[in-house]
């Protein structure tokens, strides 16, 4: 299991070298078997900053590039640039001489002064997939109008350094497959040693009172309840589905888990915070206003996200819709058809405990 610092961080305030925590963790039966270093964003956009281009000319030598003066806060560089999108007045990317650049694909590269066609350049106008931070190669990046000259895109760019402790548990300590885990076992052993009270600060919420609770004609039955001891569930109206702000993609990247959107990320944000996992379906492909947990005849086909298509254990237990339809296999996979989408407005969010005897 990989647990981050930063992450760690937020519910226990204490100061610890690798070396110290590492013996620390295994000492309370958390068997440490890495901590390494981690960048969101491979070297971390040093020595990029944000430039402000002045001028724009054609190259005398070469019609498909320009040469461009471009202001980087502490001077004026001439750079010739390839790409087709580039204009006066846009704020870019720049890679000042000097700076190594880690791209999406290929191998690293370092920015030298040049003489391209015969024409000095002094730093590169930066492509995303030049710096890591995407795919697209159409052209340079432009940057928001209020970017500050000079700036460090890093900053811009919310890049995060964090510390990843690889922890090997063992099927007893379920208690710790999450970072709050870790937190609860942290703050016992190091009040312990210290012989003094660290405090554990666990999440506060006032989403209660934001709640109103309204009548509705949507309605759960659980017919194997000893495979589904409890099944709980929220709707949550009016959602819009969209990328997850830099922090909690930052979060999910460190542990090694690709953010999808803002609902599907915050669903993977709480199952490794706190080791409950949650299940968002999308409210408008539930059919029949209800939910309905239970096993189906075997050779049942069901689709999954990933566009498989499982054939059903009749041990296999399912959620269904109020059709019997199969949306989900518990706690396993989640359906194609009853995912989040862009276009989904409303969600029904599980929280749910499954029987976890084979």
């Amino acid at each position: 299991m990989k647990i981050s610092l930063n992450w760690l961080k937020q519910y226990i305030d204490f100061d610890l070298s690798n070396d110290e925590l590492n013996y620390l963790l295994t000492d309370i039966g958390l068997e440490v078997e890495s901590i390494e270093p981690f960048e969101s964003v491979k070297g971390g956009l040093k020595g990029l900053v944000v430039g402000h281009v002045l001028e724009k000319e054609k190259h005398a030598d070469a019609d498909k590039l320009s040469v461009c003066k471009v202001d980087v806060g502490t001077e004026i560089l001439q750079i010739v640039c390839g790409a087709p999108n580039v204009a006066a007045g846009q704020k870019v990317i720049v890679a000042l001489v000097g700076t190594q650049l880690f791209p999406t694909t290929g191998e690293p590269f370092e920015i030298k002064k040049a003489k391209i066609r015969g024409i000095e350049s002094s730093g590169m106008i930066c492509a995303e997939d030049e710096i890591g931070t995407g795919t697209s190669h159409d052209g340079i990046k432009i940057l928001d109008e209020k970017a500050v000259v000079g700036s460090s895109v890093a900053d811009l760019f919310g890049v995060e350094n964090d510390t990843i402790i690889e922890i090997g548990l063992t099927p007893n300590r379920t208690d710790a497959f999450s970072h709050i885990g870790v937190a609860r076992d942290l703050v016992a052993a190091l009040s312990f040693r210290n012989k003094t009270n660290f405090e554990l600060k666990l999440p506060v919420s006032n989403l209660e009172s934001e709640i109103s609770y309204l009548k509705s004609e949507f309605s759960v039955e659980v017919e194997n309840k000893i495979a589904a001891p409890k099944y709980l569930g929220l709707i949550i109206n009016n959602i819009k589905v969209e990328e997850s702000p830099k922090w909690l993609q930052n979060r999910l990247k460190a542990i090694g888990q690709k953010s999808i959107n803002n609902i599907v990320d915050i669903t993977n944000y709480v199952l490794h915070e706190f080791g409950q996992p949650l299940h968002a379906f999308d409210l408008s492909a539930i059919k029949g206003n209800k939910i309905i947990v239970k096993n189906l005849p075997a050779k049942t086909k069901f689709t999954a996200l990933d566009n498989s298509v499982i054939e059903l254990h009749e041990e296999d237990l399912m959620i269904c819709d109020g059709e019997g339809n199969p949306m989900c296999m518990a706690g396993v996979y989640g359906g194609l058809h009853s995912g989040v989408k862009n276009e989904t407005t409303a969600i029904f969010l599980e929280c749910a405990y499954f029987d976890p005897k084979p």
